[in-house]
């Protein structure tokens, strides 16, 4: 049975990026009086009156670093909203911010882009990351926003 998993920001990621994000800005909390940033530490939208963090993310860069991949112009950077201070992670495996359109964006074990895939459904998730990884040139896929091509987590392939 293969399982996809939603892989959040990384813990030893975080500890850097709650002091400097990847663009090398100073990282700056705030409390979130709203409430609803979505929250790529623990894959959960926060609650009125958290301590958030806006920083810049690599996540790509990050891959890249740890299998040796060289993603050459394929590298970005973008915002992420992350806890201000140490977090529990997800709770739980259900599949986070599946209630909008999103993109499923294929990366080759290089880091280039291999295509992707808009999904419109949370229904359609599963069928879109049997699709990506039904191509064994895909190592991992990242789970976009569709409006502003933000990060929200990366899939990788887990079989059991």
């Amino acid at each position: 049975m293969t399982i996809y998993t939603a892989r959040p920001i990384d813990q030893v990621a975080l500890k850097d990026l709650r002091s400097v994000d990847d663009a090398g800005r100073t990282t700056v909390p705030k409390t979130d009086e709203e409430g609803g940033a979505p929250l790529r530490c623990c894959l959960r939208r926060s609650a009125p009156g958290e301590r958030v963090a806006l920083v810049s993310y690599a996540p790509l860069r990050r891959w890249a670093a740890e299998t040796g991949a060289d993603p050459g112009a394929y590298d970005e950077q973008g915002p992420v909203f992350i806890h201000a201070e140490d977090c529990a992670g997800p709770d739980g495996d259900d599949l986070p911010f599946t209630n909008a359109h999103r993109t499923v964006r294929r990366y080759s074990a290089e880091g280039h882009i291999l295509g992707g895939r808009l999904v419109e459904s949370p229904d359609d998730f599963e069928a879109a990351f049997a699709e990506a990884f039904d191509d064994p040139s895909v190592a991992l896929v990242h789970v976009r926003a569709v409006e502003y091509g933000c990060f929200y987590y990366e899939v990788r392939q887990d079989v059991g």
